[in-house]
Order: structure tokens, then sequence, then C-alpha cells
């Protein structure tokens, strides 16, 4: 045998072989894990995925919403692959998590907008609160940014010039000048709701709010608006997975009309579906 029919012996041996490791590779790539865990936290979240999870297993694709609470980072799970997905944030929450601790994760497909708002046992409008009146405004950087564009809409503060939500986030360094003489106390939004007996207003995100019985549209005395607002929530996963077809089929299926009807009726506009 030349050494030209070696080479063609050669390849026609070593093409199926790389053939079928293509194939294996792609294969691996592609492959639907037989269960999508998706973190999410109790309330809001906790419900929604309860249909979202029948609406998955109807179109053949088997979904786990894990209830997270506490300090247990749902982000964290996503990027340790203990879950699949996640959801219960923002972007710019998203955004500030990806930066602070080095995560690769992304937006699979938008869910919801769930306003913050501000609420009070004592008083109807902020406008009402008295000189040194302390209220509670979130800690954490993206819900304290909100908070205080709430603020600043309603004329109790000025943020510095030209600050924008959709590019960065505020805190109280920000804030230069207080048109109403309040105290703003920061406190952990998970303690918030709990700790509303003790403050003239706080700022009470809406899966907090929820468990607690408050509803934006119905109880908030100053409520974020609807217009042009970065925080919609999202599915996060890793970016290796965004394009994958199991990551496409389970933003479908919260995207679905069952889950659009089950947030309108049940949520009666304080969260709002944004598909």
């Amino acid at each position: 045998m030349n050494k030209r029919d070696f080479l063609r012996t050669s390849a026609a041996f070593l093409l199926p072989a790389a053939a079928g490791t293509f194939s294996a590779l792609a294969t691996a790539a592609t492959t639907t894990p037989a269960l999508i865990r998706v973190g999410v936290r109790g309330g809001v979240d906790e419900e929604i995925w309860e249909v979202v999870t029948k609406v998955a297993k109807e179109r053949g694709l088997n979904v786990k919403p894990v209830v997270l609470s506490g300090s247990v980072s749902p982000n964290e799970g996503v990027h340790n692959g203990d879950l699949e997905a996640n959801s219960f944030q923002h972007q710019p929450f998203l955004r500030d998590q990806n930066q602070q601790r080095g995560y690769q994760l992304v937006s699979a497909g938008d869910t919801y907008i769930s306003p913050i708002a501000f609420y009070s046992r004592k008083y109807k409008r902020l406008a009402d609160l008295p000189a040194g009146a302390r209220v509670g405004i979130p800690n954490d950087p993206s819900n304290q940014t909100r908070a205080l564009v709430v603020l600043r809409d309603q004329g109790v503060l000025d943020l510095k010039p030209g600050f924008d939500p959709f590019t960065g986030t505020a805190s109280l360094a920000d804030v230069t000048a207080l048109r109403q003489k309040v105290e703003l106390v920061e406190v952990a939004s998970v303690v918030l709701a709990r700790s509303l007996d003790d403050l003239a207003a706080a700022a009470i995100v809406n899966s907090f709010a929820y468990q607690a019985g408050l509803v934006a549209t119905r109880d908030g005395i100053a409520v974020e608006k609807r217009e042009r607002n970065p925080y919609t929530n999202l599915i996060a996963v890793r970016a290796k997975d965004q394009d994958t077809p199991w990551a496409k089929q389970l933003v479908a299926a919260y995207q679905s009309e069952p889950v659009r009807q089950f947030i309108l009726q049940k949520y009666q506009g304080s969260v709002i579906p944004a598909f």
C-alpha cells in the first residue's frame, strides 16, 4: 500500500469515529436535564411557579420549583450547578450580583413587574410624614435605589443630577437634599415588613409585602411608577445555558396564557405580567 492509499484508508476509519465524537458532544450540549430545578422565593414566585410547572409538564418538561429562604442565594445555587435556573430578581439586582460575586448569569426571559411601595400604619401619604419621622428603606443596592427613586418622585428628597436607574444604583450618599426632614433608616428587606409598626413608613418589596398581606395598589401610600421601569423580574440561567432548548421551553411555559391569566386574576394589578 502506497502512502496515498494508506492516508485514504486511515481517513476512512477516523472519520466515523470523529463524527461519533462530534455527535456526542453536540448531544451533550443540547440534552435537556431530566429535572429543571428553579430556585424561587416563597410567596408570589412560589405560587406562580406552581402554575408554570403544570404548563411545562403538559409540554413534556419536568420542572421543580425549589423554595429558598433567608440567606440562601438562588444565584449561588445556579452558579454552582445546584439549580438550573432561578426566578426571583430583576436585571439591576442580577447585574450587581454578577459584578460583586463573579457570576456569569444571564436573563433567559422576562416574567413580571412587581412594584415596590411605601406602607404605613399611621399615615395616608408621604407628604403627611412629620419632621424626624423614621422611614425604612432596603439596605441592598437595587431595592434601596427603587425606594430612593420613589422618594424623589414624591418630592421627599433630591438625588444627584443625571442619575439613571437603568445604568446605575443610588445610595444615601447620592441624596443631595431632604425636602422633608425625615430620617432614612436602612433595614434588610426581609425585616422591613415585620418592622412596619416601629416605623412611620417603610419601602417593602412586593414578595415580602405579599407575605404580610399587603398589596401595593391597595395598601401602598406611594407606589413605584410602572412606566420606564428597569426592574422587570426575570428567569436567570448560566450564560452557557441561555440558548439551550430547555431554557427556551422553560421561558415559553412561563410566558404562556394560563400563567398570564393566573397573575392577572390572583394579584389584581399589584403584579403585572411583562410578556
